[in-house]
């Protein structure tokens, strides 16, 4: 139950602010988001200057989501059984691995498309894990009044950093070379890990171990824990909806972003400073649109908002994929940013609201199975099609599929803002 001055505080912009353990977190998370979309820069061009195809671009990407499509639905049921914060201290210390691997093998110059695959296969394993438990322990840190604005300012601190970070690694490229960027991303994980070890309870007591969680993991147990997760996706019909609307956003529309090395070099002529800045705009565009839903502090139509979202979207990223001119590709980049994390940022707090705590990890897990776990289907067959059709005939075709899926259940978003 809140206090009297969280009660009041929850009434602030910015309200989960003012939790300290929140705060302490989402500072960690700034610096280590900047590091991530550092080396998701770094990772794709190194990728397309090796092979100058997207097809290959697409494969790496595929490589880093399989391992989400494949355990991310045990990492829920790990998320909800151990302490959440042990888990992310775990992850982000092997996160720290396939930055520096990145970097050394970068640096002598004897990297390969197969060793990065392999790399990005074991970051995304650890990424399966990571994604669900760092979802459901906001709510562990905050109040249920404080949780939108919570998932609001993640969302900010991520985009911020997807404006920083690429930047950056567009600057580092071109001035001291792509080995940098994994470096720095290595270095930027200590941050979120002395974050964690900060972190206390919400009443300024040390986290409970959740002991209570450790039963034996035997095949029928962890079977059945799956099975509660996907039974109340399923059976919660408006959260079912919100699913099949990120599976499709993320199978046809988000892969674009592996492909911004193709445009900045093929299609733009911009080279690697431009792609930095490309992908700093769609950054600016996700970064006003999750401080804007903090600033807020809730949206009291959330069908009618998520609507307008996943429409502009769907039509910014279709002007991105006709565009011939670098202005215009960064104006509709923005919007597209915009679209998306106001979708998502939205839905995933319908999301969370709706679950019970018990469930929260595993349902979670679900949202990080169809947001991140069928982007390898998504980014291999947009390969796919673009080596038939080309890059822009490809995303053009991904973004008619997110507008065709947006109208289709827009409806049924509309009642829910009822």
């Amino acid at each position: 139950m809140e206090t009297p001055k969280e009660a009041s505080q929850s009434t602030e912009r910015f309200s989960a602010l003012y939790v300290r353990d929140f705060r302490i977190f989402w500072i960690g998370q700034m610096i280590s988001f900047s590091g991530t979309w550092m080396q998701s820069i770094a990772q794709g061009w190194l990728v397309y200057t090796l092979t100058k195809s997207p097809f290959y671009l697409g494969l790496v990407a595929a490589a880093s989501s399989v391992p989400v499509l494949l355990f991310t639905l045990i990492g829920g049921v790990v998320a909800d059984r151990f302490n959440k914060r042990n888990l992310l201290i775990i992850t982000q210390t092997l996160s720290m691995i396939p930055a520096l691997l990145l970097g050394l093998l970068t640096e002598l110059r004897i990297i390969t498309v197969t060793e990065i695959m392999a790399i990005a296969f074991f970051l995304g394993t650890v990424n399966a894990f990571d994604v669900p438990t760092r979802q459901s322990f906001l709510s562990d840190m905050v109040q249920k009044g404080h949780l939108m604005n919570a998932i609001a300012l993640n969302s900010a601190a991520f985009n911020g950093a997807r404006i920083v970070g690429p930047v950056i690694a567009g600057l580092a490229i071109a001035a001291v070379g792509v080995a940098a960027c994994f470096y720095i991303n290595a270095a930027s994980f200590l941050a979120a890990i002395m974050a964690l070890l900060m972190i206390k309870g919400r009443s300024g007591e040390p986290l409970q171990n959740s002991s209570h969680f450790y039963r034996a993991a035997t095949v029928k147990v962890v079977m059945r824990d799956l099975s509660e997760g996907l039974i109340f996706v399923v059976t919660e019909r408006d959260v079912l909806r919100i699913m099949v609307l990120v599976a499709t956003l993320s199978l046809f529309g988000i892969p674009f972003v592996t492909f911004l090395p193709v445009f900045a070099e093929d299609i733009l002529k911009v080279g690697a400073r431009g792609l930095g800045f490309l992908a700093g705009f769609s950054g600016l565009g996700s970064l006003s649109a999750a401080l804007s839903i903090a600033f807020i502090g809730d949206i009291k139509r959330k069908g009618q908002f998520m609507f307008i979202a996943g429409l502009t979207f769907g039509v910014s990223l279709l002007a991105f994929s006709l565009s011939k001119g670098y202005s215009l590709s960064c104006l509709a980049l923005v919007f597209t940013g915009w679209g998306i994390v106001s979708f998502l940022a939205v839905g995933n707090s319908f999301i969370q609201l709706s679950v019970p705590d018990a469930l929260r990890g595993r349902v979670m897990s679900v949202y990080a199975l169809v947001f991140l776990g069928v982007a390898p289907a998504g980014s291999y067959i947009t390969g796919v099609i673009a080596h038939w059709v080309g890059t822009p005939g490809a995303v053009t075709i991904g973004s008619a599929a997110c507008l065709l899926m947006t109208l289709a259940l827009s409806k049924h978003l509309r009642r829910l803002s009822k």
